[in-house]
């Protein structure tokens, strides 16, 4: 419809008859919705559950263009199967490593990019950047020039993996657009498309993200939340272990490991959660969770989606201890 206007900071049609829908606002004649103003203005984020069916929908529609996509993945949260998203999207496609700057500042960037680079993954280029650094950035567009099809350029990723803040990023450093988009430490802040013009030749087009469903910030409090999500460079915790110890994270997870000679576990995860070791594995804590066991292979880390990674060197044998439905998983070590 003509008259139809769109929230300038989620994307979501505006509506002023109910205040219990998506897209309230008090005054048809205001840029955002109710939502996104008290998220902008008092940091009152507003959960809204949407399914992952209506975002597969809009990935689907990005996939009939030729338009270049840009897929945003955070550093510290990698998908098992990155070309996943290929499933939905041919287009030309960048993927762009974010959160750099929560990693250790030993850790390479080239390192990083020939880690998938050795996977032969469906990318026209893989390059590292940090939205809160600025690292890259610049970088990063000259490579869209060079591989965009048209004006449009579209942004696709998980939730939490910095599509709005990059976008953002650019506007501040390279448009005369003020527009902003609403960005917020926890998930589904963007609910629709939302186009923004960087200039003549470029246009960012933001979607929504993609919920991580096995992510285990499905399954904690807001407040556990914003201790999960790293706000900067992680620090990483070591553990010598032998064979009938313990590592606990918070209540989150525990680990036991099982069988093995002694070994390196170094944690990557936020330096705001509580960890510990436990010199032997009897006590009960966390044992009601789910178990799942893993033989790990030499230099591997073992995943928590959400949370982050545990680099083990040495083979051995381990019992996880978390939520049934929180994924994990083992992969060659990223570091």
């Amino acid at each position: 419809m003509e008259n139809e206007k769109h929230c300038k900071g989620c994307g979501v049609l505006l509506q002023d008859s109910n205040v219990l829908k998506e897209g309230f606002t008090t005054s048809l004649e205001n840029d955002f919705c109710q939502r996104c103003f008290r998220i902008k203005n008092y940091g009152d984020y507003q959960v809204v559950t949407k399914s992952n069916d209506e975002y597969i929908e809009i990935l689907k529609s990005v996939g009939k263009t030729k338009d270049l996509v840009l897929y945003i993945v955070d550093l510290l949260n990698i998908d098992k199967d990155v070309t996943e998203i290929r499933k939905y999207i041919p287009n030309k496609m960048i993927l762009v490593l974010n959160k750099k700057d929560v990693l250790p500042k030993s850790v390479k960037e080239e390192k990083i990019v020939q880690y998938f680079e050795h996977m032969e993954i469906p990318f026209e280029e893989i390059i590292v950047i940090s939205t809160e650094k600025n690292q890259n950035i610049d970088y990063l567009l000259k490579r869209i020039k060079y591989h965009q099809t048209t004006n449009n350029v579209y942004v696709v990723g998980h939730t939490n993996a910095g599509k709005s803040t990059l976008i953002n990023k650019l506007l501040k450093n390279y448009s005369e657009n003020k527009g902003e988009l609403t960005i917020s430490p926890l998930p589904s802040t963007t609910l629709n498309t939302i186009k923004m013009e960087i200039n003549d030749y470029l246009t960012l087009i933001d979607t929504p993200g993609l919920v991580e469903v096995g992510s285990i910030t499905n399954f904690v409090s807001k407040d556990m939340f914003k201790k999960l999500s790293p706000k900067k460079e992680i620090k990483p915790k070591t553990y010598q272990i032998k064979k009938g110890q313990t590592i606990i994270i918070e209540d989150l997870v525990r680990i036991d490991y099982k069988e093995g000679e002694r070994n390196s576990f170094t944690l990557y995860v936020s330096n705001e959660l509580k960890t510990k070791r436990y010199l032997n594995s009897r006590h009960e804590d966390l044992k009601d969770l789910s178990k799942r066991t893993y033989e790990m292979k030499y230099d591997e880390d073992l995943v928590i989606n959400g949370l982050g990674f545990i680099k083990i060197v040495n083979p051995g044998i381990i019992d996880v201890y978390i939520n049934k439905d929180v994924e994990t998983f083992t992969r060659k070590a990223l570091i």
